[in-house]
């Protein structure tokens, strides 16, 4: 009997130490998925990349460890990839159709199940602050174009000229997009490419507390029209926190995670179906998404710090960081 309590001990220490790590993640970011080779990353590119993600974890990690909340490690993360000119978000954005950059971002709180969106913005100049300002600061959960700059400049965040997101790659895909679009016309119809439908920036937070939030914000689609909305600003489907399971950012062709609502569903299926949230992760992208035709990938964080970076491109921009500050960062599927 003695014998079989402690074998019983050892197996309960053993399952609790899988679900809760000794270091756990209280940070995970990507900056996007897709065609993202060895082939495709210049090697310079590869280290201002690198460098980028790593920033912008130990920007989150920095908020956690002084004590504040999840949102704030969120927030601080995603402002440092909107900041550079390598990823879908903020400077560097992708192109609209008619030569403006035009960002969505959305934010969720795990802990009071509060959210905020905006889409469409052309002078905003670090939009996840808008998304949170739209949670915390109205009675709605998403705004759009005019309307949510007239309240950026209410709530008093930095307003810029839209030039200042342009960036001559962007640029040039945006041509080469137009180009084959006139190319195609008349034929069998243009349909855009992978590459135009991907791109994104999120980042999932864990604090001391035990709160999650998550949060995501991109450019769209390059050579997007009639006002496309994707995923990104779209609580469900591109962003989604819950204390008693996880935090999800989505990255990758909008309207299949819409229509799929991938970032709740990892939720739901953990929440209900008695899968960890890994697992959850997993089977959406791998499974669902995949079978649906859609591409692209997730980051997650569970509520005991343990982190899924599932997705079914060549790569995606990822990275996660440890309590105790170990950071690793990925590019390619390889990794």
């Amino acid at each position: 009997m003695r014998f079989l309590f402690l074998t019983l001990c050892l197996l309960m220490a053993s399952a609790t130490s899988s679900a809760q790590p000794a270091d756990p993640v209280i940070l995970v970011i990507h900056g996007g998925a897709g065609t993202i080779s060895r082939a495709t990353v210049a090697p310079e590119t590869e280290v201002s990349i690198r460098a980028a993600l790593e920033e912008a974890l130990r920007a989150g990690h920095a908020a956690i460890q002084d004590g504040n909340p999840a949102l704030d490690g969120v927030v601080a993360a995603i402002q440092v990839m909107e900041d550079s000119p390598h990823f879908n978000a903020g400077i560097g954005g992708v192109f609209a159709a008619d030569g403006t950059v035009r960002h969505d971002a959305s934010i969720m709180d795990g802990a009071s199940g509060m959210a905020g969106a905006s889409t469409g913005t052309l002078h905003v100049r670090h939009p996840i602050q808008l998304a949170r300002a739209v949670m915390e600061n109205s009675v709605h959960v998403m705004l759009a174009e005019e309307g949510a700059e007239e309240f950026a400049i209410q709530q008093g965040l930095e307003i810029v000229p839209n030039s200042l997101f342009h960036t001559d790659r962007r640029r040039r895909a945006l041509e080469s997009a137009q180009e084959r679009e006139r190319e195609l016309q008349g034929s069998a119809g243009y349909i855009p490419e992978q590459w135009q439908m991907t791109g994104t920036v999120g980042a999932v937070a864990l604090d001391n507390a035990g709160h999650l939030a998550a949060g995501t914000s991109t450019g769209g689609m390059t050579n997007k029209r009639w006002g496309r909305i994707g995923d990104s600003p779209i609580i469900g489907a591109g962003t989604f926190a819950n204390d008693a399971t996880c935090g999800v950012s989505s990255t990758g062709h909008g309207e299949f995670f819409i229509r799929l609502a991938v970032a709740h569903d990892i939720h739901a299926r953990a929440m209900y179906g008695g899968e960890t949230c890994t697992q959850a992760a997993e089977a959406v992208i791998h499974e669902t998404l995949t079978e649906a035709g859609g591409t692209g990938g997730v980051i997650m964080l569970d509520h005991d710090g343990n982190v899924a970076m599932p997705f079914n491109t060549e790569g995606m921009y990822r990275g996660f960081i440890t309590q105790s500050g170990q950071v690793v960062v990925k590019l390619y599927a390889e990794e």
